[in-house]
């Protein structure tokens, strides 16, 4: 049987209502969501309209201008595609990169912390002992043994960016497991998998998507910063290779601004839009951001940093 039962966090309906009602009272979830969008399609059209971003189209480091809105790089080719097909194939790797280092650190940090005992102690072991040792080192000794190529860069970011939505699940789930919804599932027989599936991951469905989105955040600066040192396959067109030719053709000292600055608008662009994505979440799923607003809403903005403090303490 599956228990009807409001989420812990937040005081709203878990689930996907929860999730839509973000979008639909947030100015920011739909600012960032639709910049995201937007950039997704526009550089997928592009990446089908330009089969070859790599051909030599003018002369080298040649200024933005009609032909080449944003002029040329050092190999004479053209800085627009190479922006816009970068984008597809940056945010493509982020997105399922995301999307896997969330399912791995949701699926430890729950067995941990509902399951509890050796297996709370081994999981919890593994993922202190991968949080301890520093992410970037560790990445690059990883990625000077495999080859280069999306995958690696897709192994070496799970590897070591899984652990730590597993410590903030492993507290979630050790708070649900002792829930009364939770206690009377296990009473009415259903199976550890469909408690977790159907009685714990729903409550927490709002800080999975929080996870998510950090993790993009956090793929997207790991992918761009090791490609830019050279770890990754040089012959594939992405922000990282942009910067790292940018950087071997000189481009900031022969002052040509505009090899490096596309890409790295772009890169601030989906970030902003992840980060207000991320704040909305929070804001309405954080139950200290929910009082503040409450509070503004009745007191106004002077009692908030007034009155309003010792009204809280009395209360």
């Amino acid at each position: 049987m599956t228990v009807s039962k409001t989420s812990e966090f937040g005081g709203r309906s878990a689930g996907w209502l929860g999730v839509l009602a973000v979008f639909v009272k947030s100015k920011k979830a739909r600012l960032g969501l639709f910049a995201l969008i937007a950039m997704l399609l526009v550089s997928s059209l592009l990446t089908v309209i330009y089969s070859d971003p790599q051909a030599l189209v003018a002369e080298p480091l040649q200024g933005p201008g009609l032909l080449h809105w944003f002029g040329t790089n050092g190999q004479g080719q053209d800085v627009w595609q190479l922006s816009w097909v970068g984008t597809t194939n940056s945010l493509m790797l982020a997105i399922v990169t995301a999307l896997c280092m969330s399912v791995v650190g949701v699926f430890i940090g729950i067995a941990a912390g509902y399951f509890g005992g050796g297996i709370d102690q081994f999981l919890s072991f593994v993922t202190n002992v991968t949080l301890v040792i520093p992410g970037l080192p560790l990445a690059i000794v990883i990625g000077a043994f495999l080859p280069s190529g999306p995958w690696t860069l897709f192994f070496i970011l799970v590897i070591t960016g899984w652990a730590w939505s597993a410590r903030v699940f492993r507290s979630f789930a050790m708070t649900l497991a002792h829930k009364e919804f939770v206690q009377a599932a296990r009473l009415a027989g259903e199976s550890h998998l469909r408690i977790v599936a159907f009685e714990i991951f729903p409550n927490l469905l709002s800080p999975f998507l929080t996870a998510l989105i950090g993790s993009m955040i956090y793929a997207i600066a790991a992918q761009v910063g090791l490609e830019f040192i050279g770890i990754g396959d040089m012959n594939r067109v992405t922000w990282g290779t942009n910067l790292y030719w940018a950087s071997n053709d000189a481009a900031l000292l022969t002052e040509s601004w505009w090899v490096f600055v596309p890409t790295g608008l772009l890169i601030a662009i989906s970030s902003a839009s992840l980060s207000l994505l991320n704040d909305a979440l929070d804001e309405l799923t954080n139950p200290a951001l929910q009082a503040d607003r409450l509070w503004r809403r009745k007191f106004g903005r002077q009692m908030i940093f007034g009155i309003t403090p010792q009204l809280r303490r009395r209360a």
